[in-house]
């Protein structure tokens, strides 16, 4: 026979695993974009994704991202986001631009990441074009937000079919970029440079964080 202690902790374990497995339920089955349907694109999405970011070390991390990502898939990316961040010491630009030859074959045996010369060579000078911005406009936050007037541009795209791949405003950082030396920048890098640190909300309006981003944003259409 089971005491009344021992019934009482078995109702609560077994309270505990059908309240996890409901929430977990409610955190599969809310409507969000199509992109994200399993790990760790569900993740990125609900918290990261399209909020806006004004730290330098996040938008230099997320320059250096998405530059990585170019011919690759974003989830290719985010599953070695980790391993990237042990690899260049945590997206550190000051450490990164002194980057010589030791680091660069160090990182080109390094299969946690992608091991692309050109690329990797990218993230050094970008680290020292990073630095010459920052050092211009006192953050590089500041620079990058001023391609959109310092808010979020507000979407409304109702399909995946709607969302571009370059706006005029990525049309012009990346010109701006290329300008100051910075290496895989193209306007379609930039565009998702820019969903990934909130300068745009490109949630549909279907999915929940659309209005949960929606406070404060500049409105394109």
């Amino acid at each position: 026979m089971f005491g009344v202690g021992r019934l009482l902790a078995i109702y609560q374990g077994w309270m505990f695993g059908v309240v996890a497995a409901e929430v977990a339920a409610l955190v599969f089955d809310m409507p969000r974009c199509p992109w994200a349907t399993t790990e760790p694109n569900i993740s990125y999405h609900d918290q990261e994704w399209g909020v806006p970011v004004h730290d330098d070390r996040t938008l230099f991390e997320f320059l250096i991202l998405e530059g990585a990502q170019a011919g690759l898939s974003w989830t290719t990316i985010l599953k070695k986001r980790e391993n990237y961040r042990k690899a260049f010491d945590a997206f550190r630009p000051e450490k990164i631009a002194r980057y010589g030859k030791r680091e660069v074959q160090r990182l080109l045996l390094d299969d946690g990441i992608v091991r692309n010369r050109l690329k990797i060579a990218a993230t050094i000078e970008n680290a020292k074009m990073f630095l010459a911005v920052r050092k211009e406009f006192g953050t590089f936050d500041a620079y990058l937000w001023s391609f959109v007037g310092g808010k979020p541009i507000q979407n409304r795209w109702r399909s995946m079919a709607e969302v571009p791949a370059h706006t005029a405003e990525s049309d012009a950082m990346s010109r701006d970029l290329v300008r100051r030396g910075f290496k895989f920048v193209g306007s379609t890098i930039c565009y998702a440079l820019m969903q990934a640190a909130g300068m745009v909300n490109d949630h549909l309006v279907s999915c929940r964080r659309h209005a949960e981003l929606r406070g404060g944003a500049r409105r394109r259409r």
